[in-house]
């Protein structure tokens, strides 16, 4: 199963484009996540003080919300309203995902990974020029929808990452992309929140976030048509050669040359992507409940505030970034997943039963090495067992089944949580995290000839 040939001047082109491009798309998403609360309590204020004759899509949900809150035994503080609209709109954005990914990849495998992502970029962009002029809650709901639906940003770069790296390079390729989430998820709900500060309409108070992100958004879009070379074969051929340059075309040349040869080897599977996507479903299921249930935690147990959660998400972005950056890279994909499906075992077994900051930050740190980890491995042995023609379905499916995963996880852990306790809760998802270590150290093996890591400089 061999890997694309490019030259090593040409990867490192492609790979800095990357880089670049996947900053300025995550700080732009992340923007968003901490003005959440504040934004939706500024909806809701804005519909309560106007009359409506019928009721509205936001007053509807919040009233199926309150039903859900109200059928658990264990009241629920009225402050958690907005947390669980917030939680609702991020199910939602994950289900839409889960329908796209596999669409997005799809027809990145027919017209190319450069098409497939300028058209991505487009729908990127109507969805934040929505959010720009959402003055009420219906017109930010349908920007969630449109960038829901047309985010393909991450799985694309993933894609194109394997498309130029060959089956040593891809481990620390991918380790890359991870290091893109972490410096974002670390600096970007910060610079979001300070630019929410900045009120430059009273109708759309956060109207200056959004202007931020949808100039980072554009650039970046403008970025990549000049600088993005087509890297899939099957439209290498008849993409912009003459548009984007002498440079472009070489690496066309490259990869179509080399990818007719990849086409005709059949691929042998060692891993099947049923076990690949089965282990990323249950995983992000338990995961992303967990976190989603931590501001709770925090909340009931250290009076936390937006400020100290912060914090703590700080931490975490930070010690994945490091890790992601040094030993990640240098090691094979399924060692990757199997230390962070241990370190994230002992963090629900923690905090089961934490009752102190320092065990909390202990914990944070446990989850910062999965944060690191898992997920970007299950990327990487997935893409070892896709050839070259079918390459952007089987990553696209693979990210649609951990969306699904995280469209479900929060709902299902917080019922649990509310129902039967802190410490049920947190048990119950390490038992859950005990099976994915089964699946990941009984099923998933080394492909063969991908046992060395080539330990090179980030490119």
């Amino acid at each position: 199963m061999a890997g694309l040939t490019v030259s090593p001047t040409q990867r490192k082109k492609v790979i800095k484009v990357l880089f670049i491009s996947l900053l300025l798309d995550l700080i732009s998403f992340t923007f968003i996540l901490p003005l959440f609360p504040k934004l939706l309590e500024f909806y809701r204020d804005h519909e309560a003080s106007q009359s409506h004759a019928s009721p509205t899509i936001l007053s509807q949900i919040l009233a199926g919300l309150n039903t859900y809150k109200n059928s658990f035994a264990k009241p629920i503080n009225d402050r958690y309203d907005i947390v669980l609209l917030g939680g609702a709109m991020g199910s939602l954005f994950s289900f839409l995902q889960a329908i796209a990914s596999p669409i997005i990849g799809t027809l990145s495998d027919r017209y190319g990974r450069r098409t497939a992502l300028l058209w991505s970029m487009t729908g990127n962009i109507l969805s934040v020029a929505l959010w720009v002029a959402a003055t009420d809650f219906r017109t930010f709901l349908a920007s969630r929808v449109v960038g829901g639906l047309s985010e393909g940003n991450v799985q694309l770069a993933i894609a194109i990452a394997t498309d130029i790296s060959d089956e040593q390079q891809r481990g620390s390729t991918m380790a890359l992309v991870g290091v893109c989430f972490s410096i974002a998820f670390t600096f970007g709900p910060a610079l979001g929140a300070w630019l929410s500060t900045i009120t430059s309409f009273a109708s759309n108070p956060f109207a200056s976030a959004a202007a931020f992100s949808l100039l980072l958004i554009v650039t970046e879009t403008i970025y990549l048509y000049f600088c993005l070379p087509e890297t899939h074969v099957a439209a290498a051929p008849a993409q912009n050669g003459a548009a984007n340059g002498s440079t472009n075309g070489s690496a066309n040349g490259h990869a179509n040359g080399h990818a007719k040869t990849e086409e005709k080897k059949k691929v042998v599977r060692t891993n099947s992507h049923t076990l690949l996507n089965a282990t990323h479903f249950f995983f992000i299921l338990f995961f992303s409940g967990m976190e989603f249930s931590l501001p709770f935690m925090t909340y009931d147990l250290f009076s936390y505030g937006s400020k100290e959660s912060g914090k703590l998400l700080g931490f975490v972005g930070l010690v994945a970034s490091l890790l992601q950056g040094s030993v990640v890279r240098r090691m094979h994909p399924l060692r990757v997943v199997q230390m962070g499906v241990v370190s994230c075992l002992a963090a629900f077994l923690i905090l089961a039963r934490v009752d102190t900051q320092r065990g909390l930050y202990a914990a944070a740190a446990l989850l910062a090495v999965t944060s690191a980890t898992v997920v970007t491995g299950l990327q990487t042995l997935s893409s070892f067992e896709a050839s070259a023609d079918e390459r952007g379905n089987k990553l696209g499916n693979h990210r649609s089944f951990g969306q699904i995963g995280r469209s479900l996880g929060p709902l299902i852990f917080c019922s649990l949580y509310w129902w039967a306790g802190r410490e049920t809760a947190y048990a119950a998802g390490a038992a859950g995290i005990v099976g994915v270590c089964a699946l990941v150290f009984g099923g998933l093996k080394v492909p063969p000839g991908t046992e060395k890591v080539r330990k090179e400089k980030a490119k």
